[in-house]
Parts: structure tokens; sequence; C-alpha cells
């Protein structure tokens, strides 16, 4: 221990503190030392509650109050784990000994609590699950946290003590208001000397780390219920106590820095707003006593640790303190000169100052200070890496904190870069500029993924703003910034090529049906990371086309050559070369793809191996397929490609034809008009050609290959310009004649062989071709009615015989005709989605509204409709609300006729699922909940939703059981509601019915624990419905005059409703706290935004108890 570390220099903050310094002396004479030295009454009674501290546990109630003994004071044979396993009853025993840990009558026996746990975590004893449901009985008995002090004190096994320390903090958390005055200043006591007493001894401290840390989050919890209000002296003690021992000092750092965390990251759903502001404000008004503690620590301790943690805890308050504690101050100077040049600190000091680096918005007088601070900083750095330094090779061969060394410099560039780009760009910084940018190069050529993303942001904004300037130069500018920073530039484009991120990947699987599908894998992470990147590629081409082209062209040659020769090299190279199509202009476009295409193809004859040949093809199919423009001005070369794409769908290797077929439809896209007009030298348009040797390009292919391609010639086949001239529907009928027929011959055997159909075999083929029809019907649009109205009724037919097989599968025994149930519901699925494609597709001239109407709905509503009425609720298939969904709103007026029908086959089917639902948690939302969307809500004109429909079973269903659907649910009851309030001669009705159960609902699942999401839109509606009540549009009454109801208005009915409600639900908030939460939300002036808040801040009091009218029970509204 250093001299410095005296009493005398350690002395409290404030001279008025009550409190005398903390010292090992006062640990060793008293387990509550922050109270050690008050006199008078507070003294008699802080000495009263002590003595009896140890062995009187704090509880509520004077029946509650349990004696806590020691192990010396235990019975004399406790209940170990051999005592249970008797004879004849090893369940007798351990309830036995649960009852008597659960019993407040009887002595809390610690050392048999230390038995149980043991058990409880062991994972081969055989009371194991009996022991885990005692320890949850105990757990959630109301008086377990009474037993709290003598399980920390007594107990033997480490996990006791974590339970022990559990049970006081959901005690802390959630029952501190009903907890006696005199028992919480015991239970602040007894924590604040237990922290002192672990943390004041260093090698206890060290063993007990994880012990140590749980407690401080208890003192936190208890500082959230009790500063600054009832403990206004808690910085000046904690200060104080600080400054008697480093060991102290250290965990108090750790105390202050969890206080910041909680009061400025996690107080959100965790404290009411009032509390929030109100810590805030507190810490903000007494950071300068903590403020002159760090600064006294970083000047004159020696101790790593402690400097460690206190760079730790100053890096939290950053984010919020003043700035002039940060400007104004030796702060910065001290973090660089000081700590940053400590390898034993240098990490902690760099978190700190990318806080201070990463601060933006600030008024331009701090602007000098931002470059003085940059000056430093790399004047510091470069005595301990050179912007030259082979950072990689440091950063592979270096330790952890090397490696966390690494990271935070690209964050502190990358920061400050962003923040502060312009205030370098001056004449006194701008070299310092350059090296900052050249440091963040070599950062960024690091083989770590998190690293390049950090420095990617920096990249973009910095080309993003070079390219602006060059798009709009400013006045007066001497040399293009281009020029200014070409080095730095041709360095961050290597780099961008060497790291280029891949596009989206496509992986074949296998469905439920034993299908091969395509299956898009989407990584969220990669696709940010690959679009980012390909904007900043593109920004730097545009900048020096030129540059981007060479540095190309040189890494395509080494691959040529073989210097380079990688899979993952020539993959980057290839998506960054595909990446930056459309930057270059068109001159120079064709001269670099030309170039590139020739090596790719050379490359591809030079290489040995079915493997690096299919990597090269991908390649060369994934470049072309990305440059349109230079495949629509050239097309011969088009042709080629596209004659190269067909021979690589013969290529079995895998992923070559997938690579095929995906450039196929991407060229098909892109280059649609060039396959349906006469090109020069060509005697007919290319897709007549294609058309006439589809059969042979397929062959080869795999089911969802064919579907791809298929998708790809309708995609040509939609494009109806002037230029057109070919018949479209004659060669729709030619792309289809294959799978036409081989519906022809399949509706053949079926007719003369029912059974023949519904063969498994049989079964597969209707699902392809109905998968073909589904992609071709996607693409090619209206134009598909001319090809459907061939096969319309078929098609039908075959629905109702499968529906029909399926009732008989589900009546074999034993499940023998499972597979083929399976069968038979994905082709019944497929084709609802050939239907549901068609309508969304539908329109002029080939398929008009009113003809869809007329010609298309009536037979899909005898056969669809009525099987999905009549079916077992399990095989229903949600497709069918999806198809009746998309046809009301495709067909707006001309469907309204016929909506009385569809809603009551949809809901009347509907109700007995929905009506066994308990609320709010849905043993399983299917898709077909979410299908209702409903035709209610699309439905112009809610008055034709009523007719032929009950209206008990219409409204109960549609909008009350919709709320548990999550954000989906809810948006279509808000739509639902509008559309309700646009019909005055049917909404007081429904108001009446059914709006005081609405909010019950709303509540029901806003407050149920299980079901967080969908608070925003819980929110919206309930404020939506409460306005309608408070500005008079509901007439009618909501409540029933007959029973003795009398209310001045329908306001004082759902304001007396809601208060009797949540009082009787949740008895924990008191009748004051419900009363003031149900006048606020009555508050017409209340806008949406406080209505959230005000709902969020009472979602919050209902995890703990008022301490206005204290109960033990936790009663939830989604039980009633």
């Amino acid at each position: 221990m250093t001299q410095i570390w005296t009493m005398n220099q350690w002395q409290p903050s404030s001279p008025h503190s009550h409190t005398r310094t903390l010292s090992r002396r006062n640990i060793g004479k008293s387990p509550h030392p922050w109270l050690a030295h008050q006199s008078g009454p507070e003294k008699d009674k802080t000495a009263k509650l002590k003595a009896t501290w140890n062995y009187v546990a704090f509880s509520p109630g004077s029946r509650a109050t349990t004696t806590v003994k020691s192990r010396s004071h235990a019975p004399d044979k406790p209940y170990r784990i051999s005592h249970w396993r008797g004879e004849s009853g090893e369940m007798s025993s351990i309830e036995e000994a649960a009852a008597q840990l659960l019993s407040a009558d009887k002595d809390f026996n610690v050392a048999l609590l230390d038995d149980i746990v043991a058990a409880a975590y062991s994972p081969t004893d055989p009371n194991r699950a009996r022991a885990n449901t005692t320890l949850i009985a105990l757990q959630e008995s109301p008086y377990a946290w009474t037993k709290a002090d003598g399980i920390l004190e007594h107990a033997k096994n480490p996990q006791s003590l974590f339970f022990g320390l559990q049970l006081l903090d959901d005690a802390i958390r959630t029952r501190w208001k009903v907890i006696p005055q005199d028992q919480r200043l015991g239970i602040k006591n007894y924590v604040v000397g237990k922290i002192i007493q672990i943390s004041s001894d260093g090698n206890r401290a060290a063993n007990e780390k994880i012990f140590l840390s749980k407690l401080n989050l208890t003192l936190v919890q208890i500082l959230k219920h009790e500063w600054p209000t009832n403990w206004p002296s808690f910085i000046p003690d904690l200060v104080g106590s600080s400054k008697t021992s480093e060991l102290l000092c250290e965990n108090n750092m750790k105390i202050l820095k969890l206080l910041s965390e909680e009061i400025f990251d996690f107080s959100r759903d965790q404290m009411v707003t009032d509390k929030v502001k109100s810590l805030k404000e507190s810490l903000n008004n007494e950071f300068s006593a903590i403020y002159q503690l760090c600064e006294f620590v970083l000047e004159h301790s020696q101790r790593p640790a402690l400097l460690r943690v206190t760079l730790q805890t100053l890096q939290r308050f950053l984010t919020w303190i003043p700035l002039g504690y940060i400007f104004q101050t030796n702060l910065v100077s001290t973090l660089i000169s000081k700590f940053f040049a400590d390898s034993t600190t240098r990490n902690d000091a760099l978190d700190c100052l990318v806080e201070i680096g990463s601060l933006s918005d600030l008024p331009p007088e701090y602007d000098p200070l931002f470059r003085k601070l940059f000056v430093q900083f790399l004047q510091q750095l470069s005595f301990i890496i050179r912007p030259t330094s082979n950072i990689v090779q440091a950063f592979a061969d270096g330790s952890e904190d090397d490696e966390i060394f690494v990271q935070r410099l690209a964050l502190f560039f990358s920061g400050f870069i962003r923040s502060h780009f312009k205030t370098l760009e001056t004449t006194e910084t701008s070299e310092e500029l350059k090296v900052g940018l050249q440091y963040l190069v070599r950062v960024s050529e690091v083989d770590d993924t998190e690293i390049f993303r950090i420095s990617l942001d920096a990249w973009y904004m910095l080309s993003l703003e070079l390219y602006n300037r060059k798009c709009k130069p400013q006045f007066g500018e001497t040399q293009p910034n281009e020029v200014v920073y070409s080095h730095i530039l041709t360095q961050v484009r290597t780099v961008m090529i060497e790291k280029m991120a891949k596009p989206e990947e496509v992986l074949i699987v296998e469905d439920e049906n034993g299908d091969i599908v395509r299956e898009t894998t989407r990584d969220t992470d990669t696709i940010a990371q690959y679009k980012l990147m390909r904007e900043t590629l593109v920004y730097l081409t545009h900048l020096d086309s030129t540059d981007t082209e060479n540095i190309m062209l040189t890494k395509l040659s080494a691959q040529v050559s073989g210097a380079e020769w990688s899979w993952n090299n020539l993959n980057t190279l290839c998506w960054a070369i595909g990446s930056v199509s459309g930057a270059m202009s068109e001159d120079e476009e064709k001269r670099f793809l030309v170039t590139v295409i020739k090596d790719l193809l050379g490359l591809c004859e030079q290489k040995r191996g079915k493997d690096n040949k299919a990597v090269v093809a991908s390649n060369i199919m994934y470049v072309v397929g990305q440059y349109p423009r230079f495949l629509k001005a050239h097309w011969k070369f088009l042709k080629t490609v596209v004659n190269k794409l067909f021979e690589f769908m013969h290529e079995v290797h895998p992923g070559v034809q997938d690579m095929a077929c995906d450039t196929f439809l991407k060229i098909a896209i892109k280059c649609r008009r060039k396959f349906l007009t006469l090109q020069t030298d060509e005697s007919v348009p290319f897709i007549v050609e294609l058309l006439s040797s589809l059969p042979t390009i397929t062959c080869d292919l795999e089911p969802h290959q064919v579907e791809t391609f298929y998708e790809a010639v309708a995609c040509m086949l939609k494009d109806n310009g002037p230029a057109i001239t070919v018949d479209r529907p004659e060669l729709l009928h030619k792309m289809m004649k294959t799978t036409t027929d081989s519906w022809k011959n399949l509706m053949a055997r079926a007719g003369a062989n029912i059974s023949a159909l519904v063969e498994p075999d049989s079964v597969k083929l209707v699902t392809r071709i109905m998968k073909i029809n589904v992609k071709v019907c996607r693409n090619v649009g209206s134009l598909y009615a001319v090809h459907l109205q061939t096969f319309f009724m078929d098609v039908l037919n075959v629905h109702k015989v499968f529906s029909e097989e399926i009732k008989k599968c589900q009546a074999l025994p034993n499940n023998a005709g499972l597979t083929l149930f399976r069968l038979l519901r994905g082709a019944k699925k497929e084709i609802v989605r050939l239907f549901i494609v068609f309508t969304e597709n539908s329109a002029a001239p080939e398929s008009e509204p009113k003809a869809v109407a007329e010609g298309f709905l009536p037979p899909v509503m005898d056969t669809i409709l009525s099987d999905y009425h009549n079916s077992a609720p399990g095989v229903r298939d949600a497709e069918v609300l999806a198809l009746f969904a998309v046809l009301v709103n495709k067909l707006q007026s001309h469907i309204l006729p016929s909506i009385p029908r569809v809603i009551e086959a949809v809901l009347e089917s509907r109700q007995p699922k929905l009506l066994r639902r308990p609320l709010p948690r849905p043993p399983g939302i299917t898709e077909d909940d979410c299908r209702l969307n409903c035709l209610g809500v699309q439905a112009h004109g809610a008055k034709h939703i009523r007719q032929g429909v009950s209206n008990q079973m219409q409204w109960d269903v549609c909008p009350r059981r919709l709320i548990v659907l999550l954000s989906q649910g809810l948006e279509i009851l808000h739509e639902f509601l509008k559309n309700v309030a646009k019909s005055p001669e049917i909404a007081q009705g429904f108001y009446k019915t059914y709006l005081v159960s609405l909010v019950q609902d709303i509540f029901a699942i806003m407050t149920d624990r299980l079901h967080k999401s969908g608070f925003k839109m819980q929110a919206t509606l309930l404020h939506y419905i409460i306005h309608l009540v408070l500005h008079n549009h509901v007439t009618e009454p909501l409540y029933d005059a007959s029973q003795g109801n009398n209310f001045s208005s329908n306001t004082a009915f759902l304001h007396s409703h809601l208060a009797n409600l949540l009082a009787s639900s949740f008895p924990n908030l008191g009748s004051k706290g419900v009363t003031d939460f149900v006048d606020s939300l009555f508050d017409v002036k209340m806008d949406l935004a406080s209505f959230k808040i005000c709902l969020r801040d009472f979602l919050v009091k209902l995890k703990e108890f008022s301490g206005e009218e204290g109960d033990d029970g936790d009663a939830d509204l989604a039980d009633l």
C-alpha cells in the first residue's frame, strides 16, 4: 500500500456528510459500518436492529418472523441426502424435508437447504427433480426472502449462496414498498456490510468475484428504490468509503458503473419514466464528487486493477456527462499520455477515447479541441505501432489483449472520421488525417469480420462524401478530393475487392413432401455487408474508374498465372467485378468486361478438375449476369452467353445447374425484349428457337431447376410493348406444351380409372405441374388467363377428388395412409396457390375483374370454399383464406354479392376452433389465423359482413380473437375498427356489444408476461377505443341499465369498469395506483406518445407491490 492511500488524504467529499469514512477497523466492529457512527435515538434503533440481524429475518409480520440459526444451532441430525433414501418412503422423506423448509412455523435449516441444492444441481442424483420442485416452491413463497440473511451467513454450498441472494433480489425488485421501513433499513445495511466485508479482503474478493458482483447488483436494485429520496447521502457515503482502501475503492467503482448502466442503458421497461428522470438528474447533480474521485484515482493510484476499473467506469459516464468534464479538464491528455501509453491500461483508455472521439453534432467551438485530441493520439500511437506496420501479422500473432486493441483502434478511427472528417480537413491537420486514414486501411486488412465491418462504415461515409463533392464541386477548390486522397483510396479499393462479401446463397433442400426445392438463406449480416460494400465500391469506382479497373485486372491476371489462385480469391474478385456494374462509362465497361470474360474463359480451359472448372464457370455466369447493359448492346455476345448457359444446364456437378438457371433467369428479366424481337442476322426471334428445343434443354434439370427455367421464359413473355410482334398467347401454349401433354395423359388415365389419379406418382406429378404453372403465372402476368382456361375445370375436379381421398386416409388406422395424406395435401395447396397467384396478376384485357368474378369465382366457391367449410379443422388449408382475402382485395365491388357466403363458410368453420382457445396464450397460432385478414377488413362496406351470418358469431370471432395474432392481428383489428366507424348504421351495435370486451382482451394480452411484442399497436388500439368514448362517438350505452347500473355517460362507465377490473386483477397496485393510472388514460389532452409512456409505466408497476395495499397475491388479468 503506498503512502498516498492514507486517511488524511481520503476525506469525505462533503463536510456535512453524517457518515464517517470506512476502514478495515470498521468492518471488524460491525456488519453495517455505514451506520456505525450514528448517535441518539437513531443509533439505539440501529443497534437494536443489528443485535437481532443475524438471527431475526426481515419479514413483514410477526407470524412470519422466523428464527434463522447458524449450523451450530441447527438440529443435531439435519436431513441429509442419505437420510432421504430409506427402504419405504423415499418420496415421503424428501417431501418432509421440503415441508420443513417451506414452513413458516419452524426454524429454517440452512444445512438442509444445502443438501437440497446439492441434489438439484447434481445430474446423477435420483432426487434431482423433486429437489428442483422444492427450490421453485421455496422461491415462490411470499416469505422466502425472510430466510435470505441466514442462507447468506451460514450456507456452505456456493449455489445456496446464490439462491439466497436471488430470494433477496426478488424481494427488493417486487416487494420493497411493502416491507416495513426498519426492515428495509436492515436489508440495506446488511447488503452494504456484506459488500464491504468481502471487497475489503483482496483474496476473498478474488475467490468470490461472481458472488460479489451479484451483491453489487442487489445494492443497485436497492438504490433504484431508495436513492435519492430515502438515501440522499449515498454518493458522499460511497466516495467517503472509497478513500479508506484501494480494495474498497475498486469495488465502489464497479457499483458506480452498474448504477450508470442501470439508469442510462437498461432503465427502459424496468423503472417508470419519472423515476428514471429523477435518477438521471441526481446522478448528474452529484457527478462532481464522482469525477473528483476518478480524477484522484487516476492521478495517484498505482494499482492496475483499480486503474482499469476506474477507466471502465469513466467510459460509461462519458456517454452522458457534461462536456466540460471532458474538454475543460486534463482528462483527454491524461488518457493519452499516461494510460494509453501504458500497455496495462491501454485498451481501457482507448475505450474512453472511442467514446470521446465519437461525440458528434457539437458546437463549432469544440472543433479545435477535437483536432488537438486527434493529433495527440496519433503522436502517442506512433510510439506503439507505425502506420506502415504489418497490423495483419501483429493481429494474427498477438494475444487477446492485442486483438482487443486492434478492434478498439478500428472503433476509434471509424467513429472519429465519421464524426469529424470535415473538422480534420484543415491546413493544420490534413496530413494527420491522411495518417489516420492510413491506420484505418491497415486495420481494415485484418482478417476479422467484425473489425472490417467497423471500418466499412467509415469507408462508406468517406466514399459517399467524396462522390457528392465530385458531383457538386466546392467553390475555390484547388485540387479534387479524389486526387488528394488518391493513395488512400487505391488501398481502400484493394481491400474492398479482396474482402468482398458474397451475395445471397441458394440452397437446395427437401421439403415436407420429399420434393427438392430452392430455399434462399438470408444471412442478414452478410447481405447487409455486401450491400454496403457494393455501394462503397461503386462510389470509389465513380471517383476513379481507371484505378478500380486496373486493380481488378491485375488481380485477375494473378489468378490466371496462378500466383494468387484460390477459390476464395476468385470468388471475391468476381463478386467485386459484378458489384460495380453500371459504375463505368459504356465504353469502359465494354473494354473491361471483354477482358474479364476472355480471361475467365481461358482460366476455365486452363484448370483441371471438375471442382475448379465448376468454380470458374459459376463465376463466369455470375459476372455476365451482372452486366445487362453490355448484353443488351451486344446481341451476339448475349446469344453466346445464353447458349453457354444451356450447356451448363447439362453439367451434373453440384451447383452448376442451379447457377446456370439462376443466371438465365437474371438475364431474362433484364434483357427480355432482346429475346422477343427479331435481331440482326436472325430468321426468327430467339424465343421461338428456344421453345422449339425446350425439352432438350431441360431434360437433365431437377424439378426445382425446371421451375426456374419456365420462370425465366415467362418473364420474357410478359413484355407486351409496341415493339413486340410475336403471338404471345401462341408462344405461351407452346411453352406449356410439355406440361399440358402430361396433364392430358393423367386426365385420360383418371377418366378410365379414377384410382389412378390418387396414386403417389400421380399426385407428385400434379404437384410438379402446379408448381410450374405457379411460376409461369406469377411472371407472365394476366396473359396466363388464356392458358388457365384450357384446364381450369379439370383442376377443380382434381381438387375435389383429392379432398375425398384425404378423408379416406384419415379413416385408416395406425396412420397407414400418412404418406399419401401428406402428398394429397401438398397438391391441394399448390392448386390453391395457383389460383391466388392468378387472382393477384389478373388484369385487363385477358382477365378483367368483372370477368373473373363471373367466370372464375363461382366454381372456386362451389369447390374450394365448400371443401374448406366441410373439412375437419386439422386439414383446412390456410391458403384458402389467403385466396379469398386476395379475391376481396382484387375484385373490389364485384365480389360484394358473394361476401355473405364467404363470411359464413369461413367464420362458421373457424368459430369452434377459435372459441376453444384460452386467451391470451393460445396453444398454437396457425397460419390460417393470420389469413383471417379478413374479408371484414377489406370488404368495402361493413354492412355486407353481417348478411347471412349470425351477428354473435361474426363479431365475436372476427375482431376479438384476432388480437392474439401479434402484429398482423393487431393491425387487422385496428383497420377493422376504422372500417366499422365508417358505417354508422352498424357501428353503434358493434360498440355496445363488443367495445368493452375488446378493451379487456387488449389489456389481457398487454399484461401477459409471455407476450411482450406488439406493445405499440396495443397502445394504439387502446388509445383509439378510449378516444372513441371520450369524444362521444359511442352513443349507445355500454352498460346494462336494467341491472341497476346508473352512469352519467359511457366515459364514466368505462372509467369505472377499467378501475374495478384492474384493481381486482392486480391487488399489488393498490387502489390509488389504479385510480391514478385510469385517470391518466382518460385524459383527453394526452397524445399517443404520452399514452404509450403511461402504459409502459403501468406495466413496470405491475412487477412490484405498491406499498399502499400490500398483498401477496400476484394476479394476472390474462387469467380472467
